[in-house]
């Protein structure tokens, strides 16, 4: 089955980058729960990264080369290059550059770097085309109103998913709720819709040799800058040179503790989508919490 497939992806990588290449060596490598990862050694010296997946999850590989690619367009923030994508002997697949990467570098640089990344803007909330959270589906309608986005897009999108997946009673009555006072957490706060990578907690992040900040897996959307730097404080993996980085490149506005809950409660609904376990009731303390701060 592999050499079948490595052959027609080699084929699709010699065709995209217009040069010879063959798969020599394909060890497996780290790169997330979802998908089996790769790295391709030709015999030509080449190497690149190679996501696997069914066939039926290839939307979601042409999402994210579209959001690699809008990133890499701000020439803000480095990203692995897509190279191909598509379907070959029942696999979804998608080539990316292969960077070597390593868990410590310029943090400042990064914090600097996303906070001009955020400075790309398009005047509305949303994207180009729908796209995924993990495996989650994300629709990203375009709106002119934050308010109504984050409501209907996102609350509002996780809490009808958790009703299909048997999550009812508490957990809907909450949320019904918060999604009626979400005018409160906005008041005075304006956001400019900003280019979003999506799902930055700490495992989406790494730095080259040279210490150069590399971002990848994107959820990417224009959205409330809000939303990327409330992730980063959901599971660690960001530091203090980080976040002062970017508070010194663009200060937060007032009333951001607040809202930082509101948006990884997205996070966490979607987790309890997706995997279930305490993150159910760890989304319904959370909006017990919000609704609190606006009594």
């Amino acid at each position: 089955m592999q050499a079948k497939l490595f052959t027609l992806i080699s084929g699709a990588i010699s065709d995209a980058t217009e040069r010879p290449f063959t798969v020599r060596n394909a060890p497996r490598v780290g790169g997330g729960d979802i998908n089996e990862t790769f790295c391709l050694e030709g015999t030509e010296g080449a190497r690149y990264f190679l996501k696997l997946n069914e066939e039926r999850h290839h939307s979601m590989f042409v999402a994210e080369a579209a959001g690699l690619d809008a990133i890499a367009a701000t020439g803000t923030l480095r990203v692995p290059h897509p190279i191909a994508h598509g379907i070959a002997d029942g696999h979804s697949y998608l080539v990316l550059e292969y960077l070597a990467l390593n868990p410590r570098g310029d943090a400042r640089s990064l914090g600097e770097q996303l906070a001009a990344l955020h400075r790309c803007s398009n005047g509305q909330f949303g994207f180009a085309r729908d796209n995924f959270i993990g495996s989650t589906p994300q629709p990203n309608k375009w709106t002119s109103d934050w308010t109504a986005f984050w409501r209907e897009h996102r609350l509002g999108f996780q809490l009808q998913l958790a009703a299909k997946n048997g999550y009812g009673g508490r957990l809907q009555s909450l949320g019904e709720k918060l999604l009626e006072t979400l005018p409160v957490f906005f008041a005075g706060h304006a956001p400019r819709p900003a280019l979003l990578h999506g799902d930055l907690w700490g495992g989406n992040h790494a730095y080259l040799a040279d210490g150069t900040p590399t971002i990848f897996d994107p959820a990417a959307y224009y959205g409330d800058r809000e939303c990327d730097l409330a992730m980063t404080e959901l599971f660690g993996g960001y530091g203090a040179d980080f976040h002062a980085a970017y508070r010194a490149a663009w200060p937060l506005d007032d009333g951001y503790a607040e809202r930082r809950d509101l948006y990884n409660l997205y996070h966490i609904l979607n987790h309890a989508n997706l995997f279930g376990g305490g993150y159910a009731r760890q989304a319904e303390q959370m909006m017990q919490r919000l609704l609190a701060a606006t009594a």
